[in-house]
C-alpha cells in the first residue's frame, strides 16, 4: 500500500474515533495493522477477553513469526490455561493445553511437559515457579507488564504504537478545502452555498443568470497558519543582550500580542491564500460547531536547534491536537495514597507544605503565624521548628519597616524545596522571602533574607535559568523578579495590572521561562530577558489560579476558583495555546481557591468540599474521592510526596494528614520499625585496643563506642582548599563547644549478638571468590557472580517465619536452582586470571547479563539458560549496565578503556566511547542530568551525554599525595540523580555530577586504616556502606560522609580464618528497599546477610553537625557559612 493510502487509512481511523465508531475502528485497526492500539488491547486482556486479544494480535504478527510473537502468544494462552485450571474447569484447560499450547511443545518439549503437569495437581501454586501467582485480576496485570515489554520490543510492531498526530477533524478539513476550490471554480458561485452531498462534484446554478458578487470563504478548520514567528532565542541563548532582543522581537511582538482575547479574535482573522477575494464566512457541509476557547500562548519548537520558543498564536479558533488513542501504562485505585497512615498536630493553621526531593518522607511545613516546622512523618517527629522573626531589620525597606510595626502578625504564602533540596524557600504575606540553608537531620539555618516586594509575597519557586540556581518571586505589587542565592535581582518582569498570584517556571529543552498568573485571571509568559510578555490571555473564571507542569514535564494544568466560587480544573495544549480538556466533579460553589498537585504523570488531586478529588489525567470524570476519615477544612491545600505514595492534606484543627498507599504504607512501617532511639539508652563505653585489631576475639561481648573528637571525618573541598588544616584554636573552639552537651560517640559493634547475619548456603568456596554482588530488584534474593564465571541465586520464601517474603537475615534463605539443575555459567577463558566479572540485572528480574573475559551472556533467570551471546572478545567486557530508559541498550565497559553503546534488538554496537586510559570499572546513569558517568582503573571520571554520547568532561579523583592514579573506582548515583558515590580504594568521595565537581571526601584513617575495596548506598541514600581490607565495614552518613558506626570482622565471622590471610568484604550491595539491610561477598567466598538487631534497630546515630562544620551536602562554599 502506498504511503498516501496508508495515511488515508489514519485520517478514516480519526474519524472514526472522532464519531465514536469503536468497533469499527478497531476492526480497522486489525485489518490494516498500521496501528496496535495498546489501550485497547490492555482493556481486553484485563477483561480476559483472550479470543478478541488473539485476533487483533493476528492483525500484526502470527505465533511463529519471530521469538518475540511466539513468547507474546505464548503468554496470553498461559494466562489463559492458568484461569482454567483457578476456576478447577479441568475440560476446558485441557483443550487449552492441546489447541493452544501444544504448538509451542516442538520448540520447548520440557516446558510443555511441565505445564501438562500442572493437571496433576491440586492447585498449581504448588509449583515453585508459580506459587507467587495472585488472583486474576493482579495476574493479569503483571502479564500486561511483560507483553506490553515484548511489543515494543518487537520488530513487526516497530512504528504502529504511536498514532501520528494530527489536528484534529483532519479529514473534515481536507474535504472542506477540496469543497472551497471547488465553490472557488464554479463559473456563478453563490455567497453561502447549500452543499448536500459528496458524492458528486460542487457546482453553483445562477439565481436568474446572475453572478453573484462574492466568493464563499475557507472555512475556519482551513485556516492557514500565520507565518509571523517571535524569532526569540536567535541570540544563542535564553538570555539575549537587551539590545539584540529588542530587534529580534521589533515585529514578532506585536504579533503575539495583536489579541488580548481570544473570543474576539474572529474579527482580525488571517484568511488562507486564494487566488481570489474571500470574506468571512463557512461552508456549513460536515463541520463540527466549535467553541472559541481561550486561548494560551504555549511553547513550540519549529526549528532543528530549538532556538524558536514560541509559535504564534492562531487568531481564529484553536484546533485541538488529537490525542487519539491516549497510551499509559497499566493503574488503579491502589496506586493513589486514600488510607490516612496518621494525623499530625502543628498548632497552627498550615498554609503550605512540601516533600523534600529525594527523601520523601521529609516535608517542610509553612504556617499563618509564619513558622516553618520540618517533619519527619515516617516518624511522626517535629525534626526543627523556625518561628518567624526579622533576620535583620535595618536591611530592610521602610514601608516593610512601618507595616511591620503597625501589624506584627506574618503568615507564610509558601513553602518550597529547592531541586537540589538543600535549600527551603520561604514567601511571607508581607514583603520578605526567606532562604533556609538544608544540612541534614534537625540542622535548618538562615541563608538569604529578601525584602522582595511592596506587600505580600504570594508565590515562589526555583529556576534554573543559564544553569544558575534562583528564586522566583511575585506579589501584590504586580511584579515578578528572580534573584540569585546572594540576594541580587537578576530580572523583573512587570506588564501585569493586578497582584501575581501564582508562578509556574519550566524549561523545554535549552528554552528558560515562566508562566505567571494575577488576580484578574490573565495569564502572561515571560523568557529571562526583560522584554516583556509574550502572551496575554484569560485563564478559566478569570481570577486566582495555580498551574503545575506533570512529573515529566509534558503536560500544563491549571486549577483555580473564580469570584462567584466556581473551580476549574483544565489541561492546556502546548504547541495551540488552548485549553485540551475540562475537568469535571466541582461542587457549584466553592468558600476559597482551590488547591491541586500532580502525581506520576497520570493523576490529578484537588482539595474541595472538605474532601480530596482525584482525576485520571486522560478522563474528565472524578476518578474516586476520599474524606479521609473526616475533619477536613472546605478546601484543604494537599501535596504529593515525588514518588507519589504519600499525600499530605491540611485539616481543620491546625494540623494535617499524612496518607498513603501500600508502597507508601510499607515505607513509613520500615521507618517507624527502625526508631528506637526514644525508647532506648546506649550503652557507654571506651574503645578498647582489641577493636582495632582485624581479628577480634569473638568472646567480647559490647557495642564499643568512640568520642565524637575523633579524627575519622571527611575532608570537606571547597574551592579546592583542605579545611582540615584548621587552625589548633578552632579545634579547640569546637571541643568546648561540644562538651557543653552530652557527646556524640560512634558506635562500634563487635560481638554478634548486636547484629543479626545470615550466611547463604552453599556459598563458601575459597577458589571461586565473590566478584559482584545484587539483590534482585523484587528483595527478595541475592545474586553472586563468582571469579570462575558461576551465577549463584539465594531467594528467600513467604512464610509464616518471614510472611514478606523479602531478604531477612532472620531467615537463610534457599541456593535456587531450575529442576533441570543447570548452572548460570559464563564463557571464561582458559587464562582467566586476568578477567574481571561483571553482571547486570533486568529491572523486572527476568533476565541477567555476566561475563568473565569472554563473550556476554544473557541467562534467563528463571530457567538459567542461556538466550544468547554477543560481544566476543577482545576486547573483554568488564563492567555492564542497562540503559535507564530501554532495557535494550547496553553500556559495556571493556578491558581496552573503552565503552561500547551496543543495541541488543539488532545486535550491533551504535556507539563507542574512547575516554580512559586503563580498563572500565564502573558506570552510572542520571535521567535527571542526561549524563552517564564512567570510571576506570585509572582513576578518572568521564562524564558523557546520554542523547548524543559526546563526552562532556572528564577529571582524575583527588587522590592523596604521591598516590599514583590507578585502582578500581566504583560510582553509583544517590537517588537525586544529581550527586555521585565515588569509591576507590584511597577513598570515598561525594561528587556534584552537575558541575562535575567533588563536595566531599573521606580517606581511610583512625578505626578505619586500611584501603577500601567496595562501597554503596543505601536505599535511602542516607547511609553508605564501605568495605575494607582488614575485614571493617564501615557506616557513613551519606551526606556528610561521616562515620557514625564500625561493624568488625568478629561481626559476621564466628571464627578467626584459619589460614594467615585475612577475610573481607570483596563486594557489597545494599537492600533495595531496607535501609539497614546490606549483603556482603567475602575473600574466602561467602555470601552474608547483616541487619542491626532488633535492640539496636539501626547503624549507630545520626552525627550531629560541628558547630557551624558542615555535616550535610553543599554545592558551593558559599553556603557554608549560614547568614548570622
Amino acid at each position: 500500500m502506498s504511503s498516501l493510502s496508508r495515511e488515508l487509512v489514519f485520517l478514516i481511523l480519526q474519524f472514526l474515533e472522532e464519531e465514536k465508531f469503536k468497533e469499527a475502528v478497531h476492526r480497522l485497526e486489525q485489518e490494516s495493522g498500521f496501528f496496535f492500539n495498546m489501550k485497547y488491547f490492555e482493556e481486553k486482556a484485563l477483561l480476559g477477553e483472550w479470543d478478541e486479544v488473539e485476533k487483533y494480535l493476528s492483525g500484526f504478527t502470527k505465533v511463529d513469526e519471530n521469538r518475540y510473537s511466539m513468547k507474546i502468544f505464548f503468554e496470553v494462552r498461559k494466562q489463559k490455561y492458568l484461569e482454567a485450571l483457578d476456576g478447577q474447569d479441568r475440560a476446558k484447560a485441557v483443550e487449552i493445553l492441546v489447541k493452544d499450547l501444544k504448538v509451542f511443545s516442538t520448540f520447548n518439549e520440557e516446558l510443555y511437559k511441565e505445564i501438562t503437569h500442572l493437571l496433576t495437581l491440586d492447585n498449581f501454586r504448588e509449583n515453585e515457579q508459580l506459587s507467587k501467582y495472585g488472583d486474576t485480576k493482579s495476574a493479569r496485570s503483571i502479564m500486561l507488564v511483560e507483553l506490553k515489554k515484548l511489543i515494543e520490543a518487537n520488530p513487526l510492531f516497530r512504528e504502529k504504537l504511536v498514532f501520528p498526530t494530527l489536528k484534529a477533524s483532519r479529514l473534515r478539513t481536507l474535504i472542506n478545502q477540496s469543497l472551497n476550490w471547488q465553490h472557488q471554480l464554479c463559473k456563478n458561485p453563490r455567497p453561502n452555498p447549500d452543499i448536500k452531498t459528496l458524492f458528486m462534484d460542487h457546482s453553483c446554478s445562477p439565481p436568474n443568470g446572475a453572478r453573484a458578487s462574492t466568493p464563499v470563504t475557507l472555512p475556519v478548520a482551513a485556516l492557514t497558519k500565520p507565518l509571523t514567528y517571535a524569532p526569540l532565542g536567535a541570540h544563542g541563548g535564553p538570555f539575549p543582550p537587551a539590545a539584540a532582543a529588542a530587534a529580534a522581537n521589533a515585529n514578532a511582538l506585536a504579533g503575539w500580542m495583536s489579541n488580548a482575547n481570544p473570543s474576539l479574535s474572529m474579527q482580525s482573522a488571517p484568511v488562507a491564500a486564494s487566488p481570489m477575494p474571500v470574506q468571512l464566512g463557512q461552508v456549513s457541509s460536515l463541520k463540527h460547531p466549535r467553541t472559541p476557547s481561550t486561548g494560551l500562548g504555549m511553547i513550540d519548537y519549529q526549528s532543528s536547534d530549538h532556538e524558536q520558543l514560541m509559535k504564534r498564536l492562531r487568531t481564529a479558533q484553536s484546533v485541538d491536537e488529537v490525542s487519539y488513542p491516549p497510551q499509559h501504562a497499566s493503574w488503579s485505585l491502589d496506586d493513589l495514597p486514600r488510607s490516612v497512615a496518621c494525623s499530625l498536630r502543628q498548632g497552627s493553621t498550615v498554609m503550605s507544605m512540601d516533600f523534600h526531593p529525594s527523601h520523601h518522607t521529609l516535608l517542610a511545613v509553612g504556617c499563618n503565624n509564619g513558622e516553618v516546622t520540618l517533619w519527619e512523618v515516617g516518624l511522626r517527629e517535629r525534626l526543627v521548628s523556625k518561628p518567624f522573626k526579622v533576620w535583620e531589620m535595618a536591611a530592610c525597606s521602610v514601608p516593610f519597616q512601618g507595616a511591620i510595626a503597625k501589624d506584627p502578625s506574618m503568615s507564610i504564602t509558601r513553602v518550597s524545596w529547592s531541586p537540589d533540596g538543600n535549600l527551603i524557600g520561604v514567601a511571607f504575606k508581607k514583603h520578605l522571602v526567606h532562604l533556609y540553608a538544608y544540612h541534614g537531620s534537625n540542622d535548618l539555618r538562615q541563608h538569604l533574607e529578601i525584602d522582595a516586594h511592596s506587600g505580600g509575597v504570594n508565590d515562589l519557586a526555583f529556576s534554573h535559568p543559564n544553569k544558575q540556581l534562583c528564586v522566583v518571586t511575585c506579589g501584590d505589587d504586580k511584579l515578578i523578579k528572580v534573584w540569585d542565592l546572594n540576594g541580587r535581582k537578576l530580572f523583573h518582569f512587570e506588564g501585569h495590572e493586578a497582584p501575581v498570584y501564582s508562578v509556574c517556571p519550566h524549561q523545554k529543552e535549552n528554552i528558560q521561562f515562566i508562566f505567571s498568573t494575577a488576580v484578574d485571571g490573565k495569564i502572561k509568559a515571560w523568557l529571562y530577558d526583560n522584554v516583556g510578555s509574550r502572551v496575554d490571555y484569560d485563564a478559566p473564571g478569570q481570577y486566582c489560579t495555580t498551574m503545575l507542569y506533570s512529573d515529566d514535564g509534558n503536560r500544563l494544568f491549571s486549577c483555580g476558583t473564580s469570584k462567584d466560587g466556581d473551580s476549574f480544573l483544565v489541561e492546556w495544549n502546548e504547541s495551540e495555546g488552548a485549553i485540551k480538556r475540562t475537568y469535571s466533579g466541582f461542587r457549584k460553589k466553592s468558600t476559597g481557591i482551590a488547591q491541586f498537585d500532580t502525581t506520576r504523570n497520570h493523576f490529578l488531586a484537588v482539595g474541595e468540599d472538605s474532601q480530596i478529588k482525584f482525576w485520571d489525567m486522560d478522563n474528565t470524570n472524578v476518578l474516586t474521592s476520599t474524606e479521609a476519615d473526616g475533619g477536613l477544612p472546605s478546601i484543604p491545600r494537599l501535596r504529593f510526596n515525588k514518588e507519589g505514595n504519600l499525600l499530605v492534606v491540611t485539616t481543620a484543627d491546625n494540623g494535617f494528614k499524612v496518607l498513603a498507599n501500600a508502597d507508601g504504607l510499607r515505607s513509613l512501617r520500615a521507618i517507624e520499625s527502625r526508631s528506637y532511639e526514644a525508647s532506648r539508652t546506649p550503652i557507654e563505653m571506651k574503645v578498647s585496643t582489641s577493636a582495632m585489631v582485624p581479628n577480634i576475639n569473638p568472646a567480647i561481648n559490647k557495642v564499643d563506642r568512640m568520642d565524637a573528637s575523633s579524627p575519622a571525618r571527611p575532608i570537606q573541598i571547597l574551592n579546592g582548599v583542605d579545611p582540615l588544616a584548621r587552625s589548633v584554636e578552632k579545634r579547640r573552639l569546637l571541643d568546648d563547644a561540644s562538651d557543653k552537651s552530652k557527646r556524640w560517640e560512634l558506635a562500634e559493634i563487635v560481638d554478634p549478638v548486636h547484629c543479626r547475619v545470615a550466611m547463604m548456603p552453599d556459598s563458601k568456596d575459597p577458589a571461586n571468590k565473590v566478584a559482584r554482588l545484587l539483590y534482585t530488584n523484587s528483595g527478595a534474593g541475592i545474586l553472586a557472580l563468582g571469579s570462575n564465571g558461576v551465577q549463584k541465586l539465594w531467594k528467600w520464601r513467604s512464610n509464616d517465619e518471614n510472611p514478606s517474603g523479602k531478604a531477612t537475615a532472620s531467615v537463610v534463605p534457599q541456593h535456587w536452582q531450575p529442576n533441570s539443575g543447570l548452572l548460570m555459567t559464563n564463557d571464561v577463558p582458559e587464562n582467566c586470571e586476568e578477567a574481571v566479572p561483571c553482571i547486570a540485572l533486568s529491572k523486572n528480574d527476568s533476565y541477567v547479563m555476566s561475563a568473565c573475559g569472554g563473550k556476554v551472556s544473557l541467562f534467563n533467570m528463571m530457567t538459567f539458560k542461556v538466550m544468547t551471546t554477543f560481544m566476543s572478545p577482545p576486547p573483554a567486557s568488564t563492567f555492564l549496565a542497562f540503559h535507564p530508559l530501554d532495557n535494550n541498550i547496553i553500556a559495556i565497559g571493556t578491558q581496552d578503556s573503552s565503552i561500547h553503546i551496543y543495541n541488543v534488538r539488532v545486535d550491533e554496537v551504535k556507539s563507542k566511547l574512547k575516554g580512559h586510559q586503563k580498563h572500565i570499572t564502573g558506570l552510572a546513569f542520571s535521567v535527571n542530568l542526561k549524563i552517564m558517568v564512567s570510571s576506570g582503573a585509572d582513576a578518572q571520571l568521564c562524564f558523557w551525554n546520554m542523547d548524543t554520547w559526546d563526552k562532556r568532561k572528564s577529571l582524575t579523583i583527588q587522590l592523596p599525595a604521591g598516590k599514583a592514579p590507578i585502582g578500581d573506582t566504583q560510582v553509583q548515583f544517590y537517588s537525586d540523580q544529581t550527586r555521585l558515590l565515588v569509591c576507590h580504594e584511597s577513598q570515598l568521595a561525594l561528587y556534584d555530577a552537575a558541575k562535575a565537581e567533588c563536595i566531599r571526601q573521606w580517606m581511610p584513617q583512625d578505626v578505619l586504616p586500611a584501603p577500601i575495596t567496595c562501597a554503596a548506598y543505601s536505599p535511602n541514600s542516607q547511609l553508605v556502606y564501605a568495605g575494607f581490607t582488614d575485614g571493617n565495614i564501615g557506616v557513613f552518613d551519606a551526606d556528610s560522609l561521616k562515620l557514625r558506626c564500625r561493624i568488625a570482622m568478629s561481626v559476621y565471622l564466628a571464627q578467626a580464618s584459619p589460614s594467615s590471610q585475612t577475610v573481607y568484604p570483596l563486594a557489597l550491595t545494599a537492600h533495595l528497599q531496607e535501609p539497614y539491610q546490606f549483603a556482603v561477598g567475602l575473600s574466602d567466598g561467602s555470601v552474608k546477610v547483616i541487619e542491626p538487631s532488633d535492640a539496636e534497630g539501626k547503624w549507630g546515630v545520626t552525627v550531629p553537625v560541628d558547630n557551624g562544620a558542615q555535616n550535610g551536602w553543599t554545592a558551593t562554599s558559599s553556603s557554608n557559612n549560614p547568614a548570622s
